[in-house]
């Protein structure tokens, strides 16, 4: 998986007041939990824009300014309601023989043969939950939606791979194809109709005990 490095300093006080003086001079307090102390620092708000507005996962080189470094990934984000500038942010540290849980996005590959004819794609699941030691995450779990026709489901289990588990139930439906008024039924598996039950001329005779009146 792919890493960011954001260069920190080590924050001296966690009281209100520092917090505060922080995010006034454009820096952002963080923690990260996980080792045998948690790490108090900030970095620049600047720093967060490649980890935060992507759609893509990835794993943090948190780079501290005395020459500490430490592997994480972003566990909570905190944004103002009104302006929407980050307020705080959490890490999780990440050690090389530990698993860890991690949303990672999935990626749409493939034509479906129901969009082709008219039916919709529905994305249920943009991300999935993946359990694995750092080294195994995956960038991007790939969905191929090429064999789906209107009505079609694309489980969970098929992005199953090695190195990771999903932490979703079997059932769990990541994309599906609903259909449309003006989708086109696709009949490749559907038999042909045929003239009657026997395959020959259906009857056309009338019950004639039925027209006689008494």
């Amino acid at each position: 998986m792919k890493s960011i490095t954001i260069n920190g300093s080590q924050r001296e006080s966690v009281g209100k007041k520092a917090t505060k003086a922080l995010r006034n001079a454009g820096q952002v307090p963080c923690v990260l939990y996980g080792g045998d102390q948690n790490v108090h620092f900030s970095a620049p708000e600047l720093a967060f824009s490649k980890l935060v507005y992507t759609p893509n996962a990835h794993t943090v080189v948190i780079a501290i300014e005395n020459g500490e470094t430490y592997d994480a990934v972003l566990q909570d984000i905190q944004f103002h309601p009104v302006t929407d500038r980050i307020l705080h942010v959490d890490f999780y540290r990440l050690f090389e023989d530990k698993e860890i849980a991690m949303d990672i996005p999935v990626h749409i590959i493939g034509t479906s043969r129901g969009v082709l004819n008219g039916g919709i794609l529905r994305k249920n699941r943009r991300k999935l939950r993946v359990k694995a030691l750092p080294k195994n995450l995956p960038d991007f779990l790939e969905a191929d939606i090429t064999p789906l026709k209107i009505g079609g489901k694309l489980y969970v289990t098929a992005l199953e791979g090695e190195g990771y588990e999903l932490l979703h139930a079997d059932n769990t439906v990541v994309v599906q194809i609903k259909t449309a008024r003006t989708a086109v039924i696709d009949d490749d598996d559907d038999e042909d109709e045929t003239e009657g039950e026997d395959g020959g001329v259906p009857s056309t005779e009338t019950d004639d005990a039925a027209a006689v009146k008494e």
